[in-house]
């Protein structure tokens, strides 16, 4: 008998070695690699649980085409359906990930039985990690109808398709799709090959049939997804839960939408009865004793399509280290040492022997340079020991030569602001509306010195 040859499986990308190596020389990913048992053998034909390709495809042209206007249906979770772009399309996929016990399956549960109340959908919840009892407990905890809740325990994904083709729900739950397998892979239920084959026979059904599908995912440590890249691929629309440990609000980021936009924030505070909306997340983001403090700054950002005000600290004091730590929660690390660089040589303020730490308060992450301006306040701020107005609103992008830039959106941030009181606000001079804003006082800046003169 000829000797089997091993093969070593990247856990990131799924690609195969001939031999163990500390790197994976696809991805680049460390440590990813393990061992795994023979190359699958390619399949005889295209069926994915029972579902064949389209015999009829032909090519047309663009005129041939007929496009129809997606139509979303609400699912009564209005911070829901703003992550989605309006509610739920038919024959999408959608993958949920986030840490464990942040809250997945009660949303999950919560969306079915509102589903439910609202339009009578027929909908199957497919459990894999969990016992029927469990499901119900939690069901009853948080105080859910579940007369007519259509459970299944099954991980084998040629049962769960058989089962659901003939049950045809318009929403189908999978939690999650690290614990579904197929028996044509004899790799174990988690790895690279199992996970992309099962969402690929998922997917192929739910567009076939229409059927709205929502796939609960693990993540890693680091806070992506679990499986293989090509998973996020695969699916129309990934979201992400976001938490700090300590808080009880949960955010759910947009990260990819076909069907609206990316980056969308939806806003959640977690009770005895499950995940609750948060009517207005601006107010809920400044909440504080009303004290004004050195090293703090409000901001308007702009997460998707909503406008959002959030604080931003800065705490800078003397270094007992010869290399000074520059630490970000919230904000990218490296941005933080240009803004510094920047306000040493154009606005006169060194901090070469001071630690400096910036945190968003929320636990909101921001990805734009829209935080440059305010996080450049707040570090002044304290490391003057000055605290700036708790009716001051600051937005916009620092360049390197000291230029204050403008930001997108400018106009709708300022009237956020307004609507939430705030008497004066210091912005980029692009940035200055046409008309006045009742009750906000605008101050233009266009270059670095401006702004701290301004404070």
């Amino acid at each position: 008998m000829p000797k089997e040859k091993r093969s070593y499986q990247c856990q990131s990308c799924g690609a195969r070695h001939s031999k163990w190596a500390g790197q994976c020389g696809t991805c680049g990913e460390w440590n990813s690699l393990l061992e795994a048992g023979p190359a699958p053998a390619p399949p005889q034909d295209n069926r994915y649980g029972g579902y064949t390709g389209n015999e009829d495809s032909a090519i047309l042209s663009a005129a041939e085409v007929t496009v129809q206007e997606t139509s979303h249906e609400p699912t009564g979770i209005r911070e829901l359906d703003r992550v989605l772009g309006g509610g739920l399309v038919a024959g999408s996929v959608v993958l949920l990930g986030g840490d464990p016990g942040i809250g997945k399956s009660t949303l999950l549960l919560q969306v079915l039985t509102c589903l439910h109340d609202n339009c009578g959908a027929a909908f199957l919840y497919v459990t894999g990690e969990e016992s029927l009892e469990q499901v119900i407990l939690r069901a009853q905890r948080l105080a859910l109808d579940t007369d007519e809740l259509r459970l299944l325990a099954e991980t084998r994904v040629e049962q769960i398709l058989a089962l659901a083709q003939r049950e045809k729900p318009r929403v189908m739950v999978i939690d999650s799709i690290q614990t579904i397998y197929t028996e044509a892979l004899g790799s174990a239920p988690g790895g690279v090959a199992q996970v992309r084959e099962s969402t690929a026979r998922l997917v192929r059904f739910a567009k076939q049939t229409g059927t709205v599908l929502f796939l609960a995912g693990h993540v890693t440590k680091e806070g992506a997804l679990a499986g293989p890249r090509v998973l996020e691929h695969m699916v129309d629309t990934v979201l992400y839960f976001e938490s700090e440990a300590s808080s009880r609000f949960r955010i759910i980021r947009a990260v990819k939408n076909r069907f609206g936009a990316v980056n969308e924030l939806g806003i959640f505070a977690m009770t005895e009865k499950g995940l609750r909306e948060v009517e207005n997340p601006s107010q809920m983001m400044l909440v504080s004793d009303g004290a004004e403090s050195s090293g703090s700054v409000i901001m308007a950002t702009r997460q998707g399509t909503r406008p959002l005000l959030v604080e931003v600290q800065a705490l800078v004091d003397d270094s007992a280290l010869g290399n000074p730590r520059r630490v970000t929660v919230g904000l990218e690390q490296n941005r933080l040492a240009m803004l510094l660089a920047v306000l040493s040589r154009h606005g006169g303020v060194a901090s070469l022997h001071q630690d400096v730490f910036v945190n968003v308060v929320g636990g909101v992450r921001i990805g734009e340079t829209a935080a440059d301006l305010p996080v450049v306040l707040a570090v002044l701020s304290s490391l003057r020991d000055r605290p700036v107005s708790r009716q001051l609103l600051s937005f916009g992008e620092v360049g390197l030569a000291g230029e204050i830039r403008p930001v997108p959106y400018g106009e709708e941030r300022l009237r956020e602001a307004a609507k939430h009181g705030f008497q004066r606000a210091v912005i980029p001079k692009g940035n200055a509306p046409r008309r006045a804003i009742k009750g906000l006082e605008i101050v233009p800046v266009t270059r670095l010195h401006e702004a701290l003169a301004a404070i």
